[in-house]
């Protein structure tokens, strides 16, 4: 509804944190999205405990105080939904702990960006909740594992190393979380040709591995290559790890056309392609750079290195505006 691609889903026993590629556009989106999955789950709790209730019928009457004689009167589908009911309830209770990026944690997002007006403050304090929280799961787990557990738990190794796991997640989650957010505000209006590489060395097709290692990759800093034909144009990328899927005794042999990702694999951005898109299409295909073309030529390529420079010599006027 809102436009907002989910990349991934981390599922654990207590419900997911979902990575998405861009964030909610209103806080009124971020709290309708939050609020979904806890209202399901709470929706779905209620609804199994009602229906197995219903099931179950006079099955207490007829079992007595003999619990095993109650469990066999309930029947499967009540003694199904009688499990499934709580666990819901439980999952629903879990996801409003406002410990971000859960669910809980991004409806006090949301509360946080409706009163200050601000995503990126919003966002921190957020995650700062979620990551307090975190390390207090990890506490708890810590404390767990020694036989020592806080009220609630109880003890064992195995569930405090339990809780240690989902603190540590929770707390890397509320921080990459953050960092997302912080990224795309500072590539916010920012347009590929304003950071890329311009005029980057470029080589052609019937070039031999050879020459490609000693009159460009030696002694040079680059390790990727926009790939020309005869006219100029634009038919593929070589990059170092190309040249290592030849054999060092065939590079005079064999032209970078061989190893090179051609055309047709390749992604590639435009001069006006904002620079977060371009930042989310080479993450999403794990590689570190993109030729950037117009009229069908090389104008420059965008490195993840060129990026990674924007954002270190504006983030700290951005935290401190």
């Amino acid at each position: 509804r809102y436009g907002i691609v989910v990349r991934r889903i981390t599922l654990f026993v207590f419900g997911g944190v979902a990575t998405i590629e861009n964030e909610p556009p209103s806080p009124a989106a971020e709290w309708w999205m939050a609020i979904a999955g806890p209202l399901a789950s709470l929706f779905l709790g209620l609804s199994f405990l009602a229906i197995g209730g219903w099931l179950a019928g006079d099955a207490a009457t007829v079992a007595g105080d003999d619990p095993m004689a109650y469990v066999a009167a309930l029947g499967p589908t009540a003694t199904i939904l009688a499990w499934v009911g709580p666990v819901n309830l439980m999952i629903a209770i879990f996801n409003l702990i406002p410990g971000f990026p859960l669910d809980g944690g991004r409806v006090l997002r949301a509360i946080l960006w409706r009163t200050s007006g601000d995503l990126v403050r919003a966002t921190k304090g957020a995650a700062m909740v979620g990551r307090a929280i975190a390390w207090l799961m990890i506490g708890g787990g810590v404390m767990a594992a020694l036989g020592m557990p806080p009220p609630g738990l109880s003890p064992g190794v195995g569930q405090g190393l339990w809780m240690i796991f989902l603190g540590f997640f929770l707390s890397s989650a509320a921080r990459d979380s953050y960092q997302q957010v912080m990224i795309e505000q500072l590539l916010a209006g920012v347009s590929v040709a304003r950071i890329m590489l311009r005029h980057p060395p470029m080589v052609e097709a019937d070039l031999p591995l050879g020459v490609l290692v000693d009159a460009h990759l030696l002694g040079s800093d680059a390790r990727a290559f926009p790939v020309v034909g005869p006219g100029g144009a634009l038919v593929g990328l070589v990059c170092l790890d190309d040249v290592r899927k030849a054999p060092r005794e065939r590079w005079l042999d064999v032209n970078v056309s061989g190893v090179m990702t051609p055309l047709a694999d390749l992604e590639v951005a435009e001069p006006k392609t904002p620079a977060v898109e371009a930042l989310r299409r080479m993450v999403a295909r794990d590689v570190g750079q993109l030729p950037v073309v117009e009229g069908g030529r090389v104008v420059g390529l965008l490195r993840r290195q060129d990026v990674i420079r924007w954002l270190q010599l504006h983030a700290e006027s951005f935290v401190g505006a």
